[in-house]
């Protein structure tokens, strides 16, 4: 699969004249994420048709501060700023471009619509979560994982359909984030904002052998597990509360 899909963005880039020798300049320079994250850009637009974006990134004067205007900035270097959610495209020209001009930026997948959503939870619990609802035989879909929360990715679902989730448990663990309609996820291979480097846990599968159309699990039942896995641990929920 990754064989295919190297080839397939070589063949991009040939397209796009986007020149190997500024990528290799980049990684000379001390970028050296730089090629990885427009290929990651690339495939996440084209390939899986997923809307993407550069996140604003950091200071160049201060690695640890974000680069926008918020100097209290919670989520540093991780986040859409200009362009802003709504400029997300699957188009390669922009894709390319984008990434020409910002190397190192981070890759924003604007979730919902026809994106695939996601639903997050501290590392440490959403850890053993996985371990134990693949011990049930759940079929999970692809994870994001930072060095603090991980993202189950889901199929996607509006807003409406998740109130209406949410209304009918008598109890939702409070560690839970919900990555719907309008919202985003930061992707691998980015920086994450607390340091480290965003990865997958469990890359995106095919549906069908051949096919580019990735299995999603549906938003219910990854919530009714993952609910199902706090209430039956000890302390009535507290296993996902990190």
């Amino acid at each position: 699969m990754r064989e295919i899909l190297g080839r397939r963005l070589q063949r991009l880039r040939d397209r796009l004249k986007f020149p190997r020798a500024a990528s290799r300049t980049a990684v000379e320079a001390g970028a050296g994420a730089a090629p990885s994250l427009l290929d990651a850009a690339l495939t996440c637009a084209t390939v899986r048709q997923w809307p993407v974006l550069p996140g604003v990134g950091r200071d160049g004067a201060d690695s640890r501060r974000c680069a926008c205007p918020d100097p209290e900035c919670v989520v540093p270097g991780a986040h859409p700023f200009d362009p802003g959610l709504l400029a997300a495209t699957t188009d390669a020209r922009m894709v390319a471009w984008w990434w020409g001009e910002r190397p190192a930026a981070p890759v924003l997948l604007a979730t919902g619509g026809a994106a695939p959503c996601a639903v997050s939870l501290p590392a440490k619990a959403a850890a053993r979560a996985v371990v134990r609802l693949d011990a049930q035989g759940m079929r999970l879909g692809p994870i994001v994982a930072t060095p603090t929360r991980w993202s189950l990715l889901v199929a996607p679902y509006s807003l409406e359909r998740l109130g209406e989730l949410l209304y009918a448990k008598d109890h939702v663990p409070s560690s839970l984030r919900f990555h719907g309609e309008g919202g985003y996820l930061l992707l691998p291979p980015s920086p994450a904002s607390g340091g480290g480097q965003v990865r997958w846990e469990r890359e995106p599968e095919p549906r069908q052998p051949g096919s580019h159309a990735l299995w999603l699990p549906e938003v219910e039942a990854v919530v009714d597990a993952l609910v199902e896995a706090s209430s039956g641990a000890p302390g009535g929920g507290s296993r996902l509360a990190y």
